[in-house]
């Protein structure tokens, strides 16, 4: 019997997640900074997850926790399961780069010394990079002696494959692609999505971190919406269809709603600042429905509908 990707085992579960910052503030002065408040995700062999929200919504600061990559002045606390098993700062190492692969937000990253051809067949852990390499970059439509090149002799689009590429060279299960199309051009970003689909469409399991609603729609299985450290719902893309009456929570709605094509109609207001957030639910001060209850105690994350969401009044 065929399993459902539903059926199958989160390779990745995310649960309770905060992240704090310690700051000196002058002398001997500290403060703390609560970037991330409580958030929860999962991500399934073969499954596409987008992760979306608004800049410091915790997006990026979630993959580094993942990656175990954060500063040393970071606190983390929740629960992280990697495979069965709790993603602990020495599992992190050993893993990073091998089973977990981040595509990041620059082309920076990459080597400014090294040839890219020798990069990605640096990734490559079974023995024949070369191969390996060639077929990958044949896969992506990047020409024969592209190999030779330095990153500073690549096209945005061409650099956005290579990165690409060397996540696909390895044995990764778990792929973060951190804001992977930035100010591309349209044609470059479906390119580069729908490698990404190839490759959880392969087995792996692809948690794509997006400001870009409209192409995670197109090519997700699941979104889960971020707001100021927490996560306020997970839908299936289906959900994101019509005036949003399938989405629970008033966010999501409004993201949707918010979108060219659904109107362009702008939510009031901004997402709090890590520095002055507010009591009960951090959406309560923009929330057309906030009711006392809300502006005293935080929701938790509850199943509804097929999907999940944190507010006290959805239904």
């Amino acid at each position: 019997m065929l399993m459902t990707k539903e059926a199958v085992r989160p390779l990745l579960e995310v649960s309770g997640l905060s992240v704090s910052f310690t700051q000196y503030t002058g002398g001997l002065r500290q403060k703390t900074i609560q970037a991330i408040v409580d958030l929860s995700v999962s991500v399934r062999p073969g499954e596409m997850l987008a992760i979306v929200g608004g800049s410091g919504s915790g997006k990026s600061l979630l993959a580094h926790a993942i990656l175990g990559i954060l500063p040393g002045n970071a606190c983390v606390d929740g629960r992280m399961i990697y495979a069965g098993e709790h993603l602990t700062p020495v599992r992190q190492a050993t893993l990073r780069g091998r089973e977990i692969a981040l595509i990041p937000q620059s082309v920076n990253f990459l080597d400014p010394l090294m040839r890219v051809g020798a990069q990605v067949r640096s990734s490559s852990l079974n023995g024949n990079g070369a191969a390996v390499q060639r077929e990958i970059f044949s896969r992506y439509h990047l020409a024969a002696g592209t190999e030779q090149l330095f990153p500073f002799q690549l096209s945005g689009g061409m650099a956005r494959r290579v990165l690409v590429a060397t996540a696909a060279a390895g044995n990764a299960r778990l792929i973060i692609a951190d804001e992977p199309t930035p100010g591309l051009h349209s044609a470059i970003v479906r390119e580069t999505l729908a490698h990404l689909r190839e490759l959880s469409t392969a087995g792996r399991a692809v948690m794509l971190i997006t400001h870009d609603i409209t192409a995670a729609l197109e090519t997700a299985d699941r979104i889960a919406v971020f707001y100021a450290g927490s996560t306020v719902e997970t839908a299936p893309v289906s959900d994101f269809c019509g005036e949003g009456e399938l989405l629970r929570h008033p966010y999501s709605k409004a993201l949707w709603r918010a979108l060219p094509q659904n109107g362009f109609r702008p939510l009031s207001g901004s997402q709090p600042s890590v520095d002055d957030l507010p009591q009960g639910c951090l959406f309560a001060p923009r929330c057309p429905f906030a009711s006392p209850d809300c502006a005293a105690v935080q929701p938790e994350l509850r199943p509804l509908r097929g999907g999940e969401t944190r507010c006290h009044h959805a239904a």
